[in-house]
């Protein structure tokens, strides 16, 4: 019986601790604050340099939609 109260104590440690770290992250926005100084400008470079089709440039006809690639 002990050993099952010793495994349930740890169980009770782990559930609180995992708890308090996650308070901590909601209460500072800790994931917002990742996204927008870590993943955000990766993101910007990598799909600001990207070449894109100019679609002002392409002659617009009545009949016809244009061909998209």
């Amino acid at each position: 019986m002990c050993k099952i109260g010793k495994f349930f104590l740890k169980l009770l440690g782990i559930f609180v601790a995992l708890n308090a770290v996650l308070f901590v992250v909601f209460f500072f926005d800790l994931d917002g604050k990742l996204l927008f100084n870590v993943v955000e400008p990766f993101l910007k470079k990598h799909y600001d340099d990207m070449p894109r089709k100019d679609v002002i440039k392409q002659p617009y006809e009545m009949d016809k939609f244009p061909q998209y690639k």
